[in-house]
């Protein structure tokens, strides 16, 4: 007689019962023991004693699940789950290993698994990996989701790195493995972590983002995993951390070389045990948290020179996402430029406006350092100081630095050394803007800082730090 709360699991599935699921594992007692639990949760079941038998199977009809143990008479679980991901991409594929044997279940997740499973199989973790995987949304293709640039949470481009990058985050939305993404400052890390969490069994959960060097030392620990009302002073209520925020979905650790290696002890710990315990508390508590996590700085050379664990380095770098800088993708720059416009013209209320074909050049010929972020900015602050509805190319005021470069479209890139560190380039950007603001206002600041689109209070911080002369 099933107790209370597997019967209601159950009637909560009714469902799903038309729900599909291939077992392929040679030892009885642990088929058995899925079947009879998969049976109970409602849904149609298929088992398979080795490799050739599952292709047989997988051929014969649709399933939405495969479990699959690692060891098989005829070969590995990994040649199952790579078959799978080539041949029946829409098919999740968990793999079942043995106890400790971590580094097969890293193996699976690089292989396209969508999870494993650890013997002896916990039937409360089987249930939560089934009901997961059978929530995924369908794949789409490259093209389908270019399709969709509408939305503001898309990747925009047509370029082959683009297609690239849309498919493999599209490969990694279906699985559970964590993810290192790693890219240039505005290359845009945090909008392929939201796909990768809109695209997962986790889109209905929330998606936390975290930017690990905004965190003073000091308040780590309570931000991360939360405290009890009156563990120390201050702690008038109860507040539950990030990973109690992001249970059920995805944490995204932002600048995750960022943080002190003492938290980063701590962060391993709660990664391995997938449990966490508030500051003032006595009891630990069970955590299902997806961790993606990016950086600007080289993560590996942070390891080798010490300011970052090698373990947790590992943990996080299950799979590694890299983000092509825009220089790579010049042919795209057309259409994110007229996106980015459009859509900052709809916030400042303008009629749409567009760029003549030498302004257009000139960007897809410039190299920026900055990415997207910078060309976004530039057009911002070009909408500030232009009232015309077409935009020319002295009125995008790049820089010097424009001058190494060809202004033809197939224009070589700067070399490295003849480029300014990126936050002097940034602060070079601002000052010129902001003095193109002033003498156009003839050193009226509240009207220069009507011209930027800040307020006169911000205008006389930055000013300051700047260095610019309030006196004409």
């Amino acid at each position: 007689m099933p107790d209370t709360k597997e019967s209601s699991l159950s009637r909560g599935d009714h469902a799903a019962a038309l729900s599909s699921v291939l077992i392929v594992d040679d030892e009885p007692d642990i088929v058995e023991l899925l079947e009879l639990t998969l049976i109970r949760m409602g849904m149609e079941v298929a088992s398979a004693m080795n490799i050739d038998d599952a292709k047989i199977q997988l051929r014969s009809r649709p399933f939405q699940l495969c479990l699959t143990d690692m060891r098989l008479p005829d070969g590995n679980g990994l040649d199952l789950v790579r078959y799978i991901v080539n041949q029946h991409a829409d098919l999740p594929v968990a793999v079942i290993t043995a106890y400790g044997t971590t580094e097969n279940a890293v193996a699976a997740l690089k292989a396209g698994a969508f999870d494993y499973l650890a013997k002896p199989v916990s039937l409360k973790q089987l249930r939560c990996l089934i009901k997961s995987a059978l929530s995924l949304p369908p794949m789409q293709s490259a093209t389908t989701a270019s399709d969709t640039q509408s939305s503001q949470s898309t990747l925009l481009g047509e370029s082959l790195p683009m297609q690239q990058l849309r498919t493999t985050i599209e490969k990694l939305s279906r699985s559970q493995a964590s993810v290192y993404i790693s890219g240039e400052s505005g290359s845009g890390k945090e909008l392929a972590s939201k796909l990768i969490h809109e695209r997962s069994a986790r889109h209905g959960q929330a998606f936390i983002p975290v930017n690990c060097g905004a965190i003073p030392d000091s308040l780590m620990e309570s931000e991360f995993f939360g405290y009890k009302k009156g563990s120390f002073t201050g702690a008038n209520t109860e507040h539950d951390g990030f990973f109690q925020a992001a249970h059920g979905g995805t944490l995204f650790l932002d600048e995750v070389a960022d943080l002190p290696l003492a938290m980063q002890v701590k962060l391993l710990r709660v990664i391995q045990e997938k449990r966490v315990r508030k500051i003032g508390d006595t009891q630990e508590r069970n955590i299902d948290v997806r961790i993606i996590s990016a950086t600007h700085q080289k993560l590996n050379e942070c390891v080798e020179n010490g300011k970052f664990r090698q373990d947790l380095y590992y943990r996080l770098n299950v799979i590694e996402l890299r983000m092509p800088p825009l220089r790579e993708m010049r042919e795209d720059i057309p259409l994110i430029t007229n996106a980015i416009l459009k859509k900052l013209c709809w916030i400042n209320g303008r009629t749409p406006c567009s760029l003549s074909k030498e302004a257009l050049t000139a960007l897809v010929s410039y190299d920026f350092p900055g990415n997207v972020r910078e060309l976004e900015n530039i057009l911002e602050r070009t909408l500030a100081l232009c009232p015309d509805d077409k935009i020319d190319r002295n009125e995008l005021q790049l820089t010097p630095m424009e001058a190494f470069q060809n202004t033809t479209a197939s224009s070589q890139t700067v070399p490295a050394d003849h480029r300014l560190p990126l936050q002097d380039y940034l602060d070079r950007l601002e000052k010129e803007s902001i003095m193109t603001a002033l003498e156009k206002s003839r050193y009226n600041r509240t009207a220069a800082a009507k011209l930027l689109g800040i307020t006169v209070r911000s205008m006389r911080y930055r000013m300051e730090r700047l260095g610019i002369n309030q006196e004409k």
